[in-house]
Parts: C-alpha cells; structure tokens; sequence
C-alpha cells in the first residue's frame, strides 16, 4: 500500500510538471512567433546588475534596432553593428573595436532579437505563476540551463498575458550578480535605413580594430 502511494504521488507530480512546461512553452511559442513575424522593430531597456558579495551595483541603459538578420545595439558603454555577415563590437574604454563573423560567438554578441527569444535553446522551461507588474497581469516563467557549465544558474521571465511581450527578464549568475533587465519602449516595424547597420571606422578614430 505504502509503495502504491508513493507511485501515486510520484506520478502526479510528473503531471504537474508536465503542465507546467506545456504551458510556459505555449506562452514562449507566441512570443518567439510574434518576434519572427516582425520585419524589423526597435527597443529600449534599462538594467541593474547587483551583487552583494562584491558591492555592485550598476545601473545602465540599452537600446536596439533590429531588420531582418541585422542589428544595431547599444549598452552602456559598448555599442555592436551587425549586417548580417559581419559583426563589430565598439569598446569604448579600450577604444577597440573586435570584428567577427555574424554567426560566430553568438552567446557573446548583444543581439536585441536573440535576447528577445533566448529560451529557444540551451534552456528548460517551467511555468511559475500568473503576477502583476505595474499593474498589468504577466506570465512568470522560469528557465534552467541545460548546460551545468552555463554563466546563468536561473532567469525568470516576466510576460505579459494581453499582449505577449517580453516585459522583464531577472537573471542569476553563479557568481550570485542578479542582473534585471525591463523593457522600457517596443516599437514593431519601424522604418530603419540601411546605413544604421553598416560600420564607419571614421566615426571611431584612434581605435584598435581586432579580427576574431
């Protein structure tokens, strides 16, 4: 009877967690097919990044245009141009500029459109709850790394249920950094000239340039 129990339990919770992932992918579904459908969008963000260990915290501010396969990114201090075949990452603080294949180093290039759909790999979903963030209700969705070497132990996905777009994403490093990211602005379909995705080296003088 004891071990016909334990079953019993063992597989409800299976079905639970089943239901769980069901649903957080029907939800993650719609916001990787909303994005894919867009020929081209614009955003802004703002981010803390936070550690108690070592005393950060940081506040910064991003913006990113997307058409197509190419993209133009800025974060704080850093700002990436892509047209599709090659990417050049500007650092300012070390005036250097690194220049690599499009499709090389991805997890290390600040794409807006990867990061507005990063659960479509290397990920494990799992519904958490329905909340409210400022007063609009949203789908709380957690990812774990398939990868036990991976940077991140756990992002929590902050959707919202009327429109399905990407609100907020917190993000805990295994160095225990909690960085939040919060969509401030989402336009769809703006139009983008061509020249915002092509590098000019004379708006950088006195930089390194670097060849990955």
């Amino acid at each position: 009877m004891k071990l016909l129990l334990i079953i019993f339990c063992f597989s409800i919770s299976l079905k639970q967690v089943y239901i769980a992932q069901s649903k957080s992918q029907t939800v993650l579904n719609s916001v990787s097919t909303k994005i894919k459908v867009l020929k081209s969008f614009y955003v802004e963000f703002s981010a803390n990044a936070k550690n108690n260990k070592s005393g950060l915290n940081q506040n910064l501010t991003g913006k990113g245009w997307v058409k197509d396969q190419k993209f133009y990114a800025s974060y704080g201090g850093n700002t990436i141009i892509s047209n599709g075949i090659k990417t050049w990452t500007v650092v300012k603080d070390g005036k250097t500029v690194y220049i690599a294949d499009a499709n090389s180093n991805d997890d290390e290039n600040m794409n807006p459109k990867k990061l507005m759909t990063l659960w479509e790999s290397g990920f494990n979903n799992s519904y958490t709850n329905e909340s409210t963030l400022n007063g609009k209700a949203v789908h709380v969705i957690a990812l774990t790394p398939k990868n036990a070497r991976a940077t991140y132990k756990s992002i929590s996905l902050y959707i919202s249920k009327s429109s399905n777009d990407l609100s907020k994403a917190i993000m805990t490093s295994k160095d225990g950094t909690v960085t939040t990211y919060t969509v401030t602005k989402f336009t769809s379909n703006p139009t983008i000239e061509e020249s915002k995705f092509v590098y000019d080296r004379k708006k950088y003088p006195g930089y390194k340039e670097v060849k990955e």
